[in-house]
């Protein structure tokens, strides 16, 4: 059993889906590895991940539109230590994920035809976000 583990950055530009999955795709391919799992943890609470269609650039506009309606920034909320979309980037975390685990079959990551790995940033302000990726297998 092998394993490899790194942390990339991506760095955002406010609110939106940055894709990864190309310096994931290069991280999988250093490790050696045939079969396994992949790993993926975002160390952020106002930031996500998420695997989406990578295809369509409307899917991400259309997701972004939806997560703003639904966790709107205001005074109703208490938390902002950091600014009005403080608050809303946790709850929009909250409803997404923080880790992503992808099988690795012969080398390469079983995404679908249509899936991509992204960052999905819920701060207003440009961020550099951390993704720590760790694969095991054989």
């Amino acid at each position: 059993m092998k394993q490899k583990i790194e942390t990339i950055t991506v760095a955002t530009r406010g609110p939106g889906l940055y894709e990864c999955t190309d310096a994931v795709i290069e991280f999988v391919r250093g490790a050696n590895i045939v079969d396994g799992l992949l790993t993926c943890f975002i160390r952020h609470t106002s930031a996500s991940l998420l695997i989406q269609e990578n295809a369509d650039p409307d899917v991400q506009k259309d997701l972004q539109d939806f997560f703003a309606w639904l966790a709107k920034s205001g005074p109703r909320l208490r938390h902002t230590t950091e600014g009005p979309d403080d608050m809303p980037s946790h709850i929009r975390s909250a409803l997404t994920q923080v880790s992503i685990g992808i099988p690795l079959h012969k080398g390469k990551l079983a995404l679908g035809t249509w899936q991509g790995i992204y960052v999905f940033e819920h701060r207003d302000a440009p961020h550099r976000r951390e993704v720590t990726l760790h694969v095991i297998g054989e």
